[in-house]
């Protein structure tokens, strides 16, 4: 089994030494690197390199510079998606992002983690758990997304939040680690309407 194939099935991978994925990520890297310098105003230049980057893309979507990622094919983006400023995501497994999702400056979502056992983390290996984020989900700024993380549709994650565990549909969760405040109910609809 190569190591991509064992990072697709969340076993531990080693990332570090495998010239295949160190030339994978080069090459990311170096798109990424020319979708950032673009002018900000060359819109059809950005989507033009952003669906060479991206696994798979939507119709319509924007993603800030500057953007970072790992392999870039392992991300999946849906309907009206936007990323502001700085957002960061390490794929080595799957990122799937819904429709209408608004993701706030510098959030991050990562895939990767490393084994707690020294000689195997020394060793230069890791593993890679897929992240999902549902439709209708917005995500405050410095926001980070941990390995394995599903969250579910027409949820609200508060700035500042990290996301150690799967956070359910129709809530609005925050914190260190992020908790469910409470659900999402018919009054928050009414509450921007009022004088």
């Amino acid at each position: 089994m190569t190591e991509k194939e064992k990072a697709a099935k969340g076993f531990l991978y080693n990332a570090n030494h495998d010239v295949s994925l160190m030339e994978e990520r080069r090459w990311c890297a170096s798109l990424c690197y020319e979708y950032n310098q673009l002018h900000p105003a060359k819109t059809e230049e950005r989507e033009r390199l952003l669906r060479r980057i991206l696994g798979q893309a939507s119709n319509n979507f924007v993603i800030e510079q500057p953007f970072l990622c790992d392999y870039g094919y392992n991300i999946k983006i849906g309907e009206n998606f936007y990323a502001n400023h700085h957002c960061t995501v390490l794929d080595g497994a799957k990122v799937a992002f819904g429709d209408n999702v608004f993701i706030a400056p510098n959030c991050g979502f990562y895939t990767a983690g490393h084994p707690l056992d020294t000689e195997q983390r020394n060793q230069g290996l890791e593993y890679a758990y897929p992240i999902t984020v549902g439709d209708n989900v917005w995500i405050g700024a410095h926001v980070a997304v941990l390995p394995g993380v599903t969250i579910g549709n027409n949820s609200v994650i508060g700035a500042g939040s990290i996301i150690t565990k799967d956070i359910p549909s129709g809530v609005i969760a925050a914190g260190n680690p992020c908790k469910i405040i409470r659900k999402i109910t018919e009054e928050d609809r009414k509450k921007y309407w009022k004088a």
